[in-house]
């Protein structure tokens, strides 16, 4: 039966017939969102729910949604014809970035029960408290819980465990950059971190699990992180190095203008920290990086790979690009691409150009066509295979550190080297979410 609105949430009887409800979780976009779920689904596994498969029934199904992808609107509303289709009476929640940015737009979805803004989806469990049996009324839309995105201050510590070997761990959120193509500052809101002290009991809390190995520092700008506290990621990143019982740390992704020469060499002599960075790069244009508003120009990004590769030739460092962005014509995509060739870069990760409500980069002419573009992100990605391919080369022979998964993949298990090479293997129990010497 299809959930309805009540005023009487909280009530004993409430609270005992929502005990035995299963929710489903489905995540877009990042490895913070996939963060989120994760932690989301334990507090509302405290209250009682028991989490399924997105593909199996379930009395609730909760999507978590980006704002990057330029799809959103669509995987949302296919996802949830999906979900109306094997579970007509379910209720259906959509939180997360896109939720935040355009409410009204999801709440007019045929099928959506609820909407859950930046503010609120930590809140959930409450919020499901509100929904009790009732007849359905497909006419009606969906409730809205949001607010000015302004308002959003707390920072809610978040981790992934049990989906994957490596545990995603939310250390920061929110930015207070302002690139013109971007959403994530009105989706997300000011940037915001909890205190090294709190976010080293909480690894100290994981390490004593006894089956976290490797954990991913993530956050919209890590190395914003401690901004207003008067600490550094830096000093994050020197306290979590002490802590015993973890034994891989990886920075997820970090701007070339926060990653200094301090950061770099102590990553060089860490007992834990891999070695690999991601350093977002969008463009190798000047003017284009201008026309972005990002924070730092090329010359700074090639300083940053040259500082890695002379403490750490061994180093893994990904890049990402945009392309088809505004103002970029075939000299200035050229400028980039000459650029990627030269530098000492393991792989991209390659975004399209897409057009976003309410950012400064729908102002910027010429726009490039949608072919252009597509044909831009092809040539990049086979550079980026084509890098891939020489890394693994030149480390053929090596024998370094491999973390090799726990989960099963047609009788094959894959693992990464600490300079996230990737190896695959048939399966061994033994191997499962084990560091092992590996020969390349």
């Amino acid at each position: 039966m299809k959930f309805k609105y009540s005023i009487f949430a909280g009530s004993s009887s409430m609270d005992a017939a929502l005990s035995h409800k299963t929710v489903a979780f489905h995540t877009l976009g990042c490895k913070l969102n996939f963060s989120e779920t994760s932690g989301i689904s334990r507090l509302l596994e405290t209250e009682g729910f028991v989490r399924k498969e997105f593909d199996e029934p379930a009395d609730v199904y909760v999507i978590n949604t980006c704002s990057v992808t330029d799809n959103a609107d669509k995987e949302c509303r296919y996802l949830v014809r999906k979900i109306r289709r094997q579970a007509p009476d379910s209720a259906v929640v959509i939180m997360g970035c896109y939720a935040q940015l355009k409410p009204a737009e999801i709440a007019s979805i045929p099928g959506v029960d609820l909407v859950l803004g930046a503010a609120e989806k930590f809140n959930l469990a409450r919020h499901l408290r509100e929904l009790v049996p009732g007849s359905a009324n497909e006419n009606s839309r969906a409730k809205i819980c949001s607010c000015d995105i302004g308002e959003v201050t707390g920072f809610h510590p978040s981790y992934s465990l049990g989906d994957r070997t490596r545990t995603f761990l939310k250390v920061q959120d929110g930015c207070d950059y302002n690139c013109s193509f971007c959403t994530i500052p009105m989706a997300r809101g000011a940037s915001r971190s909890d205190s090294v002290a709190k976010t080293v009991q909480t690894v100290s809390d994981l390490a004593a699990r006894g089956d976290v190995r490797e954990i991913v520092l993530t956050g919209v700008n890590l190395g914003d992180f401690g901004k207003g506290t008067g600490e550094s990621f830096f000093d994050l990143m020197q306290a979590l190095d002490t802590i015993d019982g973890i034994d891989r740390y990886r920075i997820s992704s970090i701007e070339p203008n926060l990653l200094t020469p301090e950061m770099i060499d102590w990553v060089a002599a860490s007992r834990r920290f891999m070695p690999h960075f991601h350093i977002p790069l969008q463009s190798g244009s000047n003017h284009i990086l201008g026309l972005m508003r990002r924070r730092y120009k090329r010359e700074i990004y090639a300083e940053r790979v040259e500082r890695i590769k002379s403490v750490m030739p061994h180093c893994a460092i990904g890049a990402d690009v945009i392309v088809g962005f505004p103002g970029e014509t075939a000299i200035e995509f050229q400028k980039t691409l000459d650029f990627l060739v030269e530098l000492d870069v393991t792989y991209l990760h390659v975004f399209t150009y897409s057009e976003r409500d309410k950012t400064k980069a729908l102002e910027i002419t010429p726009v490039v066509p949608i072919a252009v573009r597509n044909e831009r992100n092809k040539i990049l990605r086979n550079l980026s295979y084509r890098k891939m391919q020489d890394f693994v080369r030149r480390h053929e022979g090596q024998t370094r550190k491999v973390l090799l998964e726990g989960h099963v993949k047609s009788a094959m298990m894959e693992g990464y080297t600490d300079n996230y090479i990737k190896v695959t293997t048939p399966y061994r129990e033994e191997w499962a979410n084990q560091i092992l010497d590996w020969t390349l």
